[in-house]
């Protein structure tokens, strides 16, 4: 149980030519020779790389580890992820029970019977983007025409927020998960989106409307429960996740589909919802979009797949290697719609598990058959091998899309 000896390697790692939907096979290789090791990322710091699928969940669920992102020893995943969360700070790095006080604000508005009933709107969304594509010339970039807007449009009806502004918040989204952007770039950006949803909420507060933002003005901030600016950060959280994470799925599912046209076709001709329903389990464990690990700390001393992590350091639970692993899933590097695989954790695991994760199923579960459908001869405009994939991003996709028919 003493600690490794070897140099850490860096993280993250490179994927594999040719495997674009793999996670690196350094990942793999870890998995399988030393499933609890030490990596070395960006600052120099030395965290606890957690690989396995029982190991992630384990850590995941543990209340002596800490989502804290302020906490000594925690692994930021950028450094303009380290600033924006200085300045942004919401219940995703909260541990309990602040955490639950501020997640218990908004869980009835991520509900399954209330995602569901949204529905037949998500469906009207779709089918409208769809027109515009097929009315317009071709080829097209499947990322703007189709994956991001359809997200979009709908977080933004959900919180009040004009989507004739996307662009603002589209422009400053990419800012904040990239892996690249600059401490500078981190605040500027977190300040300018704050700010934006600050004048949002002042409107709401004049104007109330149904919608969350509103709904949390009328709640909490003429209550003085909340402040503007602690209610910005929640919209902040929930505009950049709400359509970042589903964007990316839609069109990277898309290219996943494509590269297995037999599977593609069962999809599209299907009339059952709940081979659908699979389909995007499968396709959500398959790619695990958010591709740098769930970040945590220990707050005293543990022990994870027989290795000792002490109090105070910091833990990366590698949730797209583990939702790889032979021991939970069988063929686990093939796509099978077919497969039970809703016990992935994609979304997380634990009391930090994904709110949005009702409402990205109900989106993935129109969105792709209804794009299959519409366009039963959907073909790649550019060589796989020549999209242009988001290693440079936290959220894994593609920039563009070229597609045509």
């Amino acid at each position: 149980m003493g600690e490794t000896l070897q140099v850490p390697a860096p993280y993250p790692m490179r994927r594999a030519a040719g495997c674009p939907f793999d996670p690196p096979p350094d990942l793999a290789r870890i998995q399988r020779e030393a499933p609890v090791t030490r990596v070395r990322i960006w600052d120099g710091s030395t965290p606890w790389l957690v690989t396995r699928y029982a190991d992630v969940r384990a850590v995941l669920a543990d209340p002596r580890v800490s989502a804290e992102s302020d906490a000594p020893g925690y692994p930021p995943v950028t450094v303009a992820f380290q600033e924006r969360r200085r300045r942004s700070r919401n219940f995703v790095a909260m541990d309990d029970p602040e955490h639950a006080a501020q997640r218990r604000l908004l869980t009835a508005d991520f509900m399954v019977k209330k995602m569901e009933s949204l529905r037949p709107r998500i469906q009207q969304i779709v089918d409208e983007l769809l027109d515009e594509m097929l009315a317009g010339p071709k080829p097209v970039d499947l990322v703007q025409a189709f994956a991001l807007p359809v997200p979009s449009l709908v977080i933004c009806t959900l919180l009040g927020v004009p989507y004739e502004q996307r662009n603002t918040f589209h422009r400053l989204s990419k800012v904040l998960v990239s892996r690249d952007a600059t401490a500078e770039e981190g605040i500027a950006a977190t300040e300018e989106l704050l700010a934006f949803l600050e004048k949002v909420i002042e409107q709401k507060n004049a104007d109330p409307g149904d919608d969350i933002l509103s709904r949390l003005v009328v709640t909490q901030l003429r209550t003085g429960a909340m402040t503007r600016r602690e209610i910005a950060s929640l919209g902040q959280l929930l505009l950049v996740a709400g359509h970042e994470t589903t964007a990316n799925m839609i069109a990277l599912g898309t290219v996943a589909l494509l590269q297995n046209p037999d599977q593609l076709a069962e999809l599209r001709d299907t009339e059952d919802p709940k081979l659908v329903a699979g389909a995007v389990e499968e396709l959500l464990r398959y790619l695990t979009i958010v591709h740098f690990g769930r970040r945590r700390t220990a707050l005293e001393d543990i022990e994870i797949g027989g290795q000792l992590i002490r109090k105070g350091e910091g833990i990366i639970a590698a949730t797209d290697v583990a939702n790889r692993d032979r021991a939970a899933f069988d063929d686990p590097d093939a796509l099978d719609i077919h497969r039970p695989a809703r016990h992935h954790i994609t979304f997380g695991y634990g009391v930090h598990q994904c709110l949005g994760q009702p409402l990205a199923r109900v989106e993935l579960q129109v969105a792709y058959p209804a794009l299959l459908r519409r366009i039963p001869t959907l073909r790649l405009a550019a060589p796989v091998e020549e999209l242009p994939f988001k290693t440079d991003m936290l959220v894994y996709g593609v920039h563009e899309l070229p597609v045509t028919w």
